[in-house]
């Protein structure tokens, strides 16, 4: 069974940093992708940011290129988001999913979510 926690949420003030972290177990291929999706206050749940588990393929939406940067560590089983240059807008809960990057953005593949961790940008 495929169990996804995220962690690293917090409070911090505009222009700041976050590292928000998604710890993957169960995945019983070593070819798998997981994904960072978003939900604001009173918005729908979007795709912020994907990697394949070799890291040579990844996504990243238009309102967090140069900002965000995803990477997973060595024994695959941890999935990073790097935050800089945070906005209030950025402001959401941030889920880690079973996701593959594509030109259009991240596709989900399994209906598995975490629990979420909420960042919160003061302006």
């Amino acid at each position: 069974e495929v169990q996804l926690v995220e962690s690293g949420g917090g409070l911090v003030q505009a222009g700041g940093s976050l590292r928000l972290s998604c710890a993957a177990s169960g995945f019983t291929d070593d070819d798998y992708a997981i994904g960072w999706f978003r939900q604001a206050p009173g918005k729908g749940r979007e795709g912020v940011s994907c990697v394949t588990s070799s890291g040579g393929s990844t996504y990243y939406a238009d309102s967090v290129k140069g900002r965000f940067t995803i990477s997973s560590d060595n024994a695959k089983t941890t999935v990073y988001l790097q935050m800089n240059s945070l906005k209030p807008d950025d402001t959401a809960v941030y889920y880690c999913a079973p996701a593959m990057p594509t030109q259009q953005g991240c596709h989900r593949y399994l209906e598995v979510w975490g629990r979420g961790t909420l960042a919160t940008v003061s302006s």
